[in-house]
Parts: C-alpha cells; structure tokens; sequence
C-alpha cells in the first residue's frame, strides 16, 4: 500500500528537523484517530512523531508534569495544566447523548447508589467530574478502567464508573446501566459531554503547534476516508471488541465532531469545567484556550 504524503504548510522545511513526542491512550478510537501519523501516512517534513500509549489517568498525570508535547487528556484535567498546554480544535472524543456510565451487579434507584462505594477510573478523568456534579457526595475508590467490570464481578464492588470500550461491553457481563452520563448531561444542558481532547505544549510555540495540529487533522482526516485499512490497525488496540463492536466504538467517538468541535462543541467543554469550578470540584477557574 503506497502512503500519502499530508499538505501540512512547506514552512515546515524552515524548521530544524526535531521529535515530537505523542501520547495517547491505546483504545481503539484514540489507535483510529492517530493511524495516519503512527503508519506515516501523514508526514511532515523536518519533524518525527514519536508514540506512546498509557492509560488516561496516567497521561493526565504525566501532563500536569508537562512531559510530552501533544498528548491526550480527559478534559477534566485541563484547568490543572493550562499554564503549559492549550487545546487542539482536534482530536477530541465527544459523546453526542451517550457517555461513561455507573454499572451495577443489580437495578439500584439512584438514592440506592449514592449509599454505595462506587470504583472510578481515576480522579482527573472526566467521568469523575460529571459524576460529582450528578452525586457530590459519593464515595469513589479509584480502580484501573479495565478492572472495574471485573470487580464488581468478583463482589469488590456493587457498581462502577465505567469508560471507554466498556460502555459496550456491560451488558454481556450481566451488569445492569444505572445512569449513562451522556444522556444526563443532555438533559441537563442541552450540550453533548465532551471526554477528552488533545493538548499541545506552548513552549513549542505558535508556528509548531499550529502545524502539529494540521498534522493531527489529517490523520484523523485520512483514517476517515480509509476507514476499513484504519479499522483494522486499530483492532490491535480494540479491547475485548470484535470488528462490529470496535467499528461502532470508533464510530461514537471518531467523526466530524472530532476534525472540529464546533461552537456547540466548545461551548460544551466551556460549560463542564466552568460548572465543576463554580461547585467547588475544580479549585481554580479554567481558562478554556484553542489553537486556532
């Protein structure tokens, strides 16, 4: 298969050649999104994307750190980082009435839940935040994302916060959804849930991050129009999914959505992270800035 050079701006040639270090969670949408950089079907010259994969919580974490120079994050984290990063208008993973969900070993009323531990995927990631605005005074314990099902399987836990390939998955492992907070946040705000997004390191400065974020378009561009050959690249990373089921996950969080947010889509993002400052989840006000 021949690869396609990007249209990324000729002003790149002007620039020392120099690596940037990527980093994102090695879920399937996240695998779709990234193809055309992780194969070099997009290219941009005098530059050398360097890959690494980890879960959310911990690219989070390693972001409050500045450690790498476009990374994904759950939007929850961005006001703990916004001094060193800013947000690609990319990349972002967006649940149009649909979302994480809390799953339980049986149908609790939503009063029931609250008197419940509930396991959580970690404390910066966005499902958390919405969570607490859902139920402030619920009591979390962090577990790995993918050890949640299984623990309240194994009676750790009666019910859990769940995220990515999971929302799927519940239900073959006869737990039952008590809230999708998707759904919620439509009610409660008319917006989609913005999960996660993509942020760039502002020492890299303006021309870069400007063409690090054209690059990341045309990726997510190129694995659009070649949907099968992405697809199956990003099956590797498709968790306990068949092709119908990783299709239909890549589908809910890799679209047009995800080439641009729109206005509602920042407006979104902008809503979330000002109200979880403003009851007291967040300590700091966020300062929500693109790259445009």
């Amino acid at each position: 298969m021949s690869s396609s050079v990007s249209s990324v701006p000729t002003s790149s040639l002007s620039i020392q050649p120099r690596e940037i270090s990527v980093a994102h969670s090695p879920d399937s949408d996240d695998a779709f999104m990234f193809y055309g950089l992780a194969t070099n079907k997009v290219r941009v010259p005098g530059l050398k994307f360097t890959h690494t994969l980890s879960d959310i919580e911990t690219l989070n974490r390693k972001a409050r750190e500045a450690f790498y120079d476009l990374t994904a994050i759950s939007f929850h984290a961005y006001p703990y980082l916004q001094d060193s990063y800013a947000l690609l208008p990319n990349g972002g993973s967006v649940g149009e009435g649909y979302g994480p969900m809390i799953v339980a070993n049986r149908d609790y009323t939503v009063e029931e839940l609250k008197s419940k531990k509930i396991a959580v995927p970690g404390r910066l990631t966005t499902a958390y935040l919405v969570l607490k605005l859902f139920a402030p005074e619920i009591q979390t314990e962090v577990v790995p994302f993918d050890q949640i099902i299984p623990q309240i399987l194994n009676g750790r836990f009666e019910a859990g916060l769940i995220i990515h390939e999971g929302q799927l998955t519940y239900g073959k492992a006869g737990l039952k959804r008590i809230v999708d907070f998707g759904k919620w946040w439509r009610e409660e705000s008319g917006l989609p849930l913005p999960l996660g997004g993509n942020a760039i390191k502002r020492e890299l400065g303006t021309e870069l991050m400007h063409e690090v974020s054209v690059a990341l378009r045309e990726s997510i561009q190129y694995a659009l129009d070649h949907r099968d050959e992405a697809l199956e690249y990003a099956m590797q990373f498709a968790r306990d999914l068949d092709r119908q089921l990783a299709s239909r996950f890549v589908s809910m969080y890799v679209n047009e959505r995800t080439l641009d947010y729109g206005q509602e889509g920042r407006q979104a993002i902008t809503r979330l992270l000002e109200m979880g400052y403003e009851r007291g989840i967040i300590p700091h006000r966020p300062r929500v800035d693109f790259i445009d």
